[in-house]
Formats: structure tokens, sequence, C-alpha cells
């Protein structure tokens, strides 16, 4: 162990990637966050077919065809329906994982998977599309809490100097959720008028896996310490994290982040909304949150088709196109796991912002030019590849470990409940806008996108400090003077006292 003290403890050994730890992070971001991608997506390829099935419901239960209008309320409800349950799920984040533990939120968010999967599975045989209009809500609600817990859970059981790397897993396990749904999606495997509602039904089993074996892992050491006070508990969970039995430091560190805020409790989003220490982080996940889904990643989806077949790809080819596009969003969030911890949090941000906005910028000209310029097509399908390249380094993973590095154990859930709000609230005004923008503004409305980018920069820039490999109270130290407070850990080297007078006397805000 290094003689060096931080915070007036010695300082705990470089983790390292335990099979403990490595087994709690697949099955936690298989078992939850695979089926947020995979649900992203799904609908996509078998979407003609499902709306036969509308059709064909509707005829059967009152003897005249659907109306188009109403047929398009019917599809729009069944899209939007999934990040309005991501919203709600979102709002349970913080008294679920108070309540349950972090590992216990994701076990009991299994429901909310395997419910809808068997509803939406028999919707055929029970001829009713309200079925599946009802099922993409509270799978949505499966979403919305994985998208928050898993990044937290997975925040808290790792070592500092691996935090980002496996912050990112979850995200990565996103994009391999939409990369399986757009390769069962090809027709002649699942996107066809037999297999569509296998394919929606599926994604139940990662839940069912999940659910078997999570129960094995521990619970998140710092919920057990700090919430539960079980310090035994913890202890021998980190053990097995860690992989030896030495954990001391770790545990100083911990009771001294429980000392920090003690005089806090838990804090309500309506008083992380209040609370002037905590300012400028707040706002920075809302911004990140904001920036990742109105930076136009789904209307980069929702154009490519169109754009594929305008550079000449067949139209029965354009799905494998389409899988291609998502194999690069996986490889290159594969690449971030394994370049965060080097490269740092900040400027895979601005990398990955400042790719985007200039992609959107080119893609506006190509868009324009792609009837008169005969290779300019091709171009587009570059600007779409460079986007996607460019939002899987950055935009994507990292607001997520962000997110659990700026608040300490009492702040943490609120927090999370807020950046869960911001980012599908986001994600469903971008589905809700996005058609009437593009109706009105064509390509042009990529230069609404560039400038949310550019934006986004500019604030993380300005704003957000570099937190790879420092702790929770280290980076509560940096915001300090933003926030105009002052943050002392005690006389000298001395760790916090126990007492609240005490902590009143060592947390306060001045006038820098």
């Amino acid at each position: 162990m290094a003689e060096s003290e931080e915070w007036g403890k010695p300082v705990e050994r470089r983790g390292r990637l335990t099979a403990v730890l490595a087994l709690a992070t697949l099955i936690s971001a298989f078992g939850s966050s695979f089926q947020y991608g995979y649900n992203v997506a799904v609908l996509n390829s078998p979407s003609l077919f499902m709306q036969q099935f509308y059709n064909a419901t509707y005829l059967e239960r009152y003897g005249r065809p659907m109306e188009e209008n109403f047929q398009t309320l019917l599809w729009s409800l069944s899209v939007s329906m999934y990040p309005l349950g991501g919203f709600f799920g979102s709002l349970m984040v913080a008294p679920l994982v108070n309540r349950l533990g972090r590992k216990g939120t994701l076990l009991f968010n299994n429901i909310f998977s395997i419910v809808p999967a068997v509803m939406m599975g028999v919707s055929e045989i029970a001829k009713s599309y309200e079925i599946i209009i009802v099922a993409r809500f509270i799978v949505g609600i499966c979403a919305g809490l994985s998208s928050n817990v898993v990044p937290m859970y997975l925040g808290e059981l790792s070592p500092k100097n691996l935090r980002g790397a496996i912050g990112i897993i979850p995200q990565l396990f996103i994009t391999i959720g939409i990369l399986s749904a757009q390769v069962l999606g090809i027709r002649h495997i699942l996107g066809n008028s037999t297999g569509w509602t296998l394919m929606l039904g599926l994604t139940g089993i990662p839940a069912l896996i999940e659910l078997l074996l999570l129960p094995f892992f521990p619970e998140s050491p710092r919920y057990t310490l700090i919430q539960r006070g079980d310090e035994k508990t913890a202890k021998k969970a980190l053990q097995r994290l860690r992989g030896w039995d030495d954990v001391d430091g770790e545990l100083s560190e911990m009771h001294l982040e429980d000392q920090s805020e003690k005089a806090e409790g838990h804090l309500s989003v309506l008083s992380l909304l209040s609370l002037r220490s905590l300012r400028w982080q707040l706002v920075s996940i809302i911004i990140m949150n904001m920036g990742q889904q109105l930076s136009g990643v789904n209307a980069i989806y929702y154009y490519a088709d169109s754009i594929y077949a305008s550079a000449g790809v067949k139209q029965n080819d354009i799905q494998y196109v389409t899988v291609g596009t998502g194999a690069v969003n996986v490889f290159m969030t594969i690449a971030a796991v394994f370049i965060v911890e080097a490269s740092g949090r900040r400027l895979l941000l601005l990398c990955g912002f400042g790719i985007c906005c200039g992609a959107c910028v080119l893609l506006t000209v190509a868009l324009n030019f792609q009837e008169t310029v005969t290779w300019m097509p091709y171009v587009s399908i570059a600007c779409v590849i460079i986007y996607v390249t460019g939002h899987a380094i950055g935009p994507s993973p990292i607001p997520y470990v962000v997110t659990t590095e700026m608040f300490r154990q009492s702040a943490r859930p609120a927090a999370f409940m807020v950046a869960g709000s911001v980012h599908w609230l986001s994600n469903f005004t971008v589905g809700l806008i996005f058609p009437f923008l593009e109706r009105g503004l064509g390509s042009y409305s990529f230069i609404i996108f560039s400038f949310i980018c550019l934006a986004t920069l500019l604030y993380i820039w300005l704003v957000v400090p570099e937190t790879k490999n420092t702790t929770f109270l280290e980076i509560c130290q940096m915001f300090a003077k933003r926030n105009k407070v002052e943050i002392k850990l005690g006389d000298g080297d001395q760790p916090l006292k126990e007492s609240k007078e005490s902590l009143g006397d060592e947390l306060r805000v001045t006038a820098f």
C-alpha cells in the first residue's frame, strides 16, 4: 500500500478487475442495460407487419378498415409510450434505491420486463394492439430505472481507477441491445409477419437471467455502510470485489464521506435543487443529459435509411447497412471503455460533441447537394458513420459516468432521478417534435442539432472538470469554489468528528 496520505488516510492500492466485479458488471448490464437498447430498436424492422396487425385487428372488430390518421396515432403511441415510461421509471429511482438498495432495485425492476415481455408475446393471439401499447409503457419503466440504477450500482462497486471503464459498460450493452434488435429484425430471421411477436417477447430473457444470477453478488458496499450502517457486510462485500482482505483504506474513505454529509441526510429532489454546494454539479448533469438526447442522435437514425437509399443501396440491403452502423456504434463504445481512464471523461465529451457538431453541419450540406452532385450521397453516408462514432465515444456513455462521480452518497439517488427525468423527457421531446421539424426545415433541422452540440461543448469546456481517478470527496472539493462553499474535512489531517455540531463548523458557506 502506498505510504502517501490523502484526506487524512492511507491511499488504498490500485483496484483490479476481479472475477466477482467483472461478473456483477456483466450480469447487471446484460440483464438491465441490454433491454434498454433492445427495446429502443425492436420496433423498427417489424413496424410494417405490426401496423398490418393493428389494421387487421381493427377490421375484425369493427368490420371496417382503420382510418389512416388513427393508425398513425396508434403507432405513434406504440413508439412514444416507451420514453414516457422511461420518464416515470426515472421518478421511481430515488425511493427504490434508498429503500431496496441498488442490487435490490435491479432485481425488483425485472418485474417491469418479464410482465410486458409476456404481454407483447401473446398480443397477436389475444388480438389486441392495446396490450402492446401498455406493455411498451411498462417496459419503458424498466428502461428508466435500469438506465439510472445500473451506472449507480457499478459506480459504487468499482475502485476509483476503474470507475470510468466500468461505468461505460452499461452504455456498451445498450448498443449491443440495439445491434441485437437490428440483427434479429432482418427479414429472414424475425423481422417478418410470423416472427415479430417472438422478437418483442425476447426482452424477458435477459431479465430472467439477471433474476437468477444477480442475488449471488454483493450489494453496493457504499450503500451497505453509509445508508444501512452495516460495516461488517460492507467489508465482506469489498473483500470479495477487490480480491484482498485489506480494504481499510477504502472503508476509511467511505466513513469520511459519511461524516462529511451527516447533516444533509438523504436528499430529496427539492432539497437537491436548493442546495448551494451542489448547484453546479446539478446544472452540469442537466446540460449533459439534454445535450446527449437533443444532439440529434435519434434524428440521424431516422434519416439513415433514406440516406442509404439515395446513395444507391438496394431497399432490401438497407437493413444490412443499418446493422453495420449498429456494429460501428458497438465497436466505438468498446474503444471508449479502454481509453476513458487514459484520456479522461472531459476530453471524450469535448471530442464527441465536437465530432457530432461537425458531422451535423457537413450532413446538412451533403443532403442539400445530393440530388445535384453524384458523389454527395456517399458523403452523407460518411457523415452518419462519423456522427455515430463521435456520439459513441463521448455523449452516449460519459454522462452516466459523470453523474455517478459528481455526487456523494446522500445526493446520488436524487441526482440520478433528475438526470434520468431530463434524459427521458428530452428523448420524448425529440421523438415528438422531430417529424414536424423535418417537415418544416428538411435537412436544415440538423443545423439546430449542431448548435446544441456546440453549446454543450462550450459548457463542458468552461465548467466541467476532469474526474478520472479521483474520489467522490475530491470531486466535491473541485466544485466547492465554483459553488462558493468551503468544504473542510477536518482539522489538519484529522478526519471529521462524528457530531453534527462539529460538521456545521467544518462545512460552511463563504464569499469567495
